[in-house]
């Protein structure tokens, strides 16, 4: 079959940008208002028919600049990655220094955003998004400028996404149901030890570690956690380092 006549790839990074677009309403306004609407009320709460409300247009109005719902989604979860500010030269000079600050940034992100948790794993070719890509590319800039080659480089910038992404994403569903709960984190945790102690009674390494952890701030021992993990990560990525040859930085 004629390339012409396959059938795109269904994606918002995949289909010409109309040359055109109607003077009231712009892309950029419908993904700006998305992203407040998705902050507010969550990703149950996003309708091209009540995005169009907040926006004071119909929702036909929004199909001339956005396809259909996961197109929408797709230029969102561009647009939060747009947020992140690259680590500042001056203050981070190796490479182990830029990734671990690059990964706090995108852990920030997503908490900042907890819906989008909820859809990295539905939105196409996301990867194509401007934001995303620039992000990428200085990442792996990073790697190789370390003494990765190019394709190791991509693999080390795959696994720090896919540990950030894992760690928040239950970060982000147990935030979620707090606010919806309408309690504080510790609140919350302090309610429950009682039944988490009394279950781990015939389990004495759990029932050690939650002592362990009785009161002490729930969201510090999400950081430490946090961090514990992206060390290791950035350990093994120094040891295969070390193994290729000296690093640059």
């Amino acid at each position: 079959m004629p390339a012409d006549d396959q059938q795109a790839i269904p994606s918002v990074w995949t289909r010409p940008r109309a040359r055109r677009e109607q003077p009231a309403l712009s892309r950029e306004q419908i993904v700006s208002v998305a992203v407040q609407l998705l902050d507010a009320e969550g990703i149950d709460a996003l309708s091209m028919r009540k995005l169009g409300t907040r926006l004071g247009a119909g929702a036909t109005s929004l199909y001339r600049h956005v396809a259909n719902k996961d197109e929408l989604i797709e230029l969102v979860v561009d647009e939060v990655y747009g947020e992140l500010e690259e680590p500042d030269a001056a203050g981070a000079t190796r490479w182990r220094d830029v990734t671990a600050r690059r990964a706090h940034g995108l852990r920030a992100m997503f908490l900042a955003h907890p819906w989008i948790a909820s859809v990295l794993g539905e939105v196409g070719v996301a990867y194509l998004g401007p934001n995303l890509m620039r992000l990428s590319d200085r990442m792996i800039a990073t790697f190789e400028a370390a003494g990765f080659p190019l394709h190791e480089s991509d693999h080390a910038v795959r696994t720090v996404f896919a540990y950030v992404n894992g760690m928040t994403t239950s970060e982000a569903a147990w935030l979620t149901m707090l606010a919806r709960s309408g309690q504080s984190e510790q609140e919350w945790v302090e309610r429950l030890w009682p039944a988490a102690e009394q279950a781990a009674q015939a389990y004495p390494r759990l029932r050690k570690g939650y002592a362990d952890q009785r009161g002490k701030d729930p969201r510090t021992t999400r950081d430490e956690n946090f961090r514990y993990g992206l060390d290791l990560i950035l350990d093994g990525l120094e040891a295969r380092l070390g193994q290729a040859g000296p690093a640059a930085g």
